[in-house]
């Protein structure tokens, strides 16, 4: 809270606290006055830093920071070094991520920039090699490439559940002793429980234990279901009962985030499709409408093949990695990530090619794994080595139909630079309603 004088100036290795642990560390009254004092909401502590210097500094005046790298990311970033770029700022050097060299386990981006832009005397410089200019991002270009959030795409994308407690998860006898009794219909609350190693490592592509989710079900309705209720009265309730948050203590039966709105979405379905949540490839899976996904997923309501299709292409997945935030090295596919993605409008043909080139790629990719008896991720570390090439040919028949589906040239499927330009101008178009966009219609 102390006063700054102005400064030509500035360096420094401001201290790191995540936005989830803020208050804990810092206290209520330090939080609520640093959403006062910037404006931002609760973001990354050393956002606020970034964003002091900056103002701190004279016109001409350079700063350099030390930052963890979730500054280049999503929220973090538009209040940070969005903010910097938007009023004057020009990175000049940077270095986008590396391992800190302390006791803290993250990685951190050191940023570089000068006040005013026009006074800038020298090149830019991006982990060590020289660019013509460094985005927000900490990416080379003069645009960091971040989209805006699309109206139209909302309700479509969300995040699994968030039990809090062990005690929710089944053993697979476990549940099917549950299913098998006569006093209710266990079905409804004992489901399977799909999380991201499920996508990545089990051969069949599907949920490998089971949950206990009664969703916001009141006690009382809870009741019918006497023994799942009993194992979460042995298991959940005693870890809740001293919680700190007044719902985990309540109702203890409940998930801590339950996503009522991703059940209402997909409950109409008879399908839907999910992606780990973080992981080094966005690899999508259909999933039964009866699973339960967990956070560690991300699920998207969509039932149709074309849908998959354009979710499974790497037009889709290279877009959504740069809108991405990150775990260490591993992209995790955020809300921006889906949000801001432009989808193209199906018109005759192009729908059914979509659809078409995904159902082969899908099946042949299942076939695959079954025989192998492999999950995706090594499925597909043998690809990147040469293997398999037909599955190769089938992504690029379908990265091509994906292409066609926007007008593009087959080459734009190709090159992840240019694919990626196109989206942004199209995003940008979309966004200043220059063109009308009704994709899901």
């Amino acid at each position: 809270k102390l006063e700054w004088p102005r400064a030509d100036a500035i360096i420094g290795n401001p201290p790191y606290h995540g936005t989830k642990f803020l208050r804990g560390e810092l206290g209520d009254e330090y939080v609520e006055w640093l959403r006062s004092e910037f404006g931002v909401g609760v973001k990354d502590y050393c956002v606020y830093w970034f964003r002091k210097a900056h103002g701190q500094l004279a016109s001409g005046g350079r700063c350099g920071l030390v930052g963890t790298n979730s500054i280049t990311e999503g929220k973090n970033r538009e209040a940070s070094l969005d903010y910097i770029v938007a009023t004057g700022g020009v990175i000049t050097a940077a270095v986008s991520s590396q391992r800190w060299s302390g006791e803290a386990n993250v990685h951190v981006s050191i940023v570089n920039w000068i006040k005013d832009g026009r006074l800038r005397t020298m090149g830019s410089s991006l982990d060590g090699v020289e660019v013509v200019a460094i985005a927000s991002n900490l990416r080379p270009g003069s645009d960091a490439g971040v989209g805006n959030s699309l109206r139209l795409n909302e309700g479509r994308h969300f995040f699994g559940v968030v039990p809090t407690g062990k005690g929710f998860v089944l053993t697979k006898d476990e549940a099917q002793g549950l299913l098998r009794r006569t006093d209710a219909d266990y079905s409804q609350v004992v489901r399977p429980y799909l999380i991201g190693d499920d996508i990545t490592t089990n051969p069949a592509l599907a949920p490998t234990r089971w949950i206990v989710d009664f969703q916001e079900r009141s006690l009382e309705e809870s009741q019918r279901w006497s023994a799942a209720l009993d194992i979460l009265r042995e298991r959940v309730k005693p870890g809740r009962d001293v919680h700190k948050k007044a719902r985990e203590r309540e109702s203890w039966w409940k998930f801590s985030r339950t996503v009522q709105d991703m059940f209402t979405a997909i409950d109409k379905l008879d399908r839907f499709i999910a992606c780990p949540a973080q992981a080094k490839r966005f690899l999508m899976i259909w999933c039964e409408e009866r699973w339960c996904p967990s956070n560690l997923t991300s699920v998207f309501a969509f039932a149709d093949d074309a849908a998959m299709g354009v979710l499974s292409s790497s037009v889709h997945t290279r877009w959504a990695t740069v809108q991405s935030t990150r775990l260490e090295t591993r992209p995790r596919y955020t809300a921006a990530s889906f949000s801001t993605f432009p989808w193209p409008s199906f018109v005759g043909n192009r729908c059914a090619d979509v659809a078409d080139a995904a159902v082969r790629l899908i099946a042949r990719r299942s076939e695959l794994c079954l025989e192998r008896q492999i999950g995706l991720t090594k499925l597909y570390n043998e690809v990147d080595e040469g293997a398999y090439r037909d599955l190769r040919d089938l992504h690029d028949a379908l990265d091509e139909a994906v292409a066609a589906a926007y007008g593009w040239p087959a080459s734009a499927a190709h090159d992840p630079q240019e694919s990626n330009r196109l989206l942004l101008e199209l995003n940008r178009a979309i966004a200043a309603g220059e063109i009308d966009y009704h994709p899901f219609d």
